[in-house]
């Protein structure tokens, strides 16, 4: 009995030229993923760089997949670095969207992007074959094929080496987005925390309009909805409006606030 493969609602919306709307879930849990899925998030974004179960534990993280399987919201996970055996292992657990932080090369970015795929650039990709969670353990049609077409290899550029390579980057085939990450940008500018720095404000808008220029989907952090409004006017397709424990602090340090009581 064979299944149809998953597609990729990120992926379509990116290539369609629309606004993708997500939220850094970082509490780690399936219960939460699941309650973003019914609001209807466009995805929710899982960072294994700086917290949360390692990348290798298949177990925990497709735990965090299934609680948004049959919806249309996707999860965007940051693995810890540019490895690509972590690539391969993810995509096999099931992960679409596959997030890569502080790349400081285009020849490490491809390197990455090269394993994510069966096929790569009219070559043979780095892609191993196996019966794992994605191909539902064997039961999915053209599963080769539907992995090429749906999967999603995106990355940060937030490191000095990273601007200073960043038509190569944008020219790596089959590169899915650029998130410009201005917080480890400033740290790499050396302006630490300043992120109205001229020169990271400079950075960041070079990364912006280069990627936009070579048709490479932008995406960013929204610092408030009047931020997220003006970007996605600016050619951000993928923006993270908030974090699951900044809606919690909102909400309660705000409920707390109007008590009438003594």
């Amino acid at each position: 009995m064979s299944q149809e493969p998953r597609g990729n609602a990120l992926r379509e919306t990116l290539a369609a030229g629309e606004v993708a709307l997500g939220v850094l879930e970082n509490t780690y849990s399936p219960t939460v993923v699941e309650l973003y899925a019914a609001l209807g998030v466009d995805f929710v974004w899982i960072d294994l760089e700086h917290g949360g179960p390692s990348p290798r534990d298949a177990g925990k993280l497709e735990e965090l997949l299934r609680a948004a399987d049959g919806t249309d919201t996707e999860l965007l996970v940051r693995v810890p670095d540019t490895d690509p055996s972590l690539v391969r292992k993810v995509l096999d657990a099931g992960v679409r969207n596959v997030f890569l932080p502080r790349v400081g090369s285009s020849e490490e970015l491809e390197a990455a992007v090269r394993a994510g795929r069966f096929e790569y650039d009219g070559e043979p990709g780095r892609r191993g074959m196996a019966n794992p969670r994605a191909s539902r353990w064997g039961l999915t049609d053209e599963y080769v094929t539907s992995e090429d077409e749906s999967a999603v290899i995106g990355v940060t550029v937030e490191t000095q080496s990273a601007l200073d390579d960043l038509d190569d980057i944008l020219a790596v085939p089959e590169l899915g987005f650029v998130f410009i990450g201005p917080l480890d940008l400033s740290v790499s500018l050396g302006h630490p925390g300043e992120f109205d720095h001229p020169e990271v404000e400079e950075a960041v808008e070079t990364i912006r309009s280069a990627a936009v220029e070579a048709d490479v989907p932008v995406g960013g952090l929204g610092f408030g909805m009047d931020d997220v409004n003006e970007k996605a006017e600016n050619g951000y397709q993928l923006l993270n409006i908030g974090t699951t424990t900044g809606a919690l602090q909102s909400s309660v340090t705000g409920w707390l606030d109007d008590y009438d009581g003594e």
